[in-house]
């Protein structure tokens, strides 16, 4: 995820907390946070597929 995107949804995020969000800003958060969570899983799960176990 690009630096923009993350900087969008931590100012939607600080907004949420200090005055709240109109309808189109909640739905526009909730799919940030959906593509933010789908890039970490994949992410992770590249990273655990390149663990090899290696015997002493």
């Amino acid at each position: 995820m690009d630096k923009e995107k993350i900087e969008r949804i931590n100012f939607l995020a600080k907004k949420s907390r200090e005055e709240g969000l109109t309808p189109e800003e909640t739905e526009e958060q909730a799919v940030l946070r959906r593509e933010y969570i789908e890039g970490f899983k994949r992410s992770l799960r590249s990273q655990l597929d390149n663990i090899e176990f290696k015997e002493d």
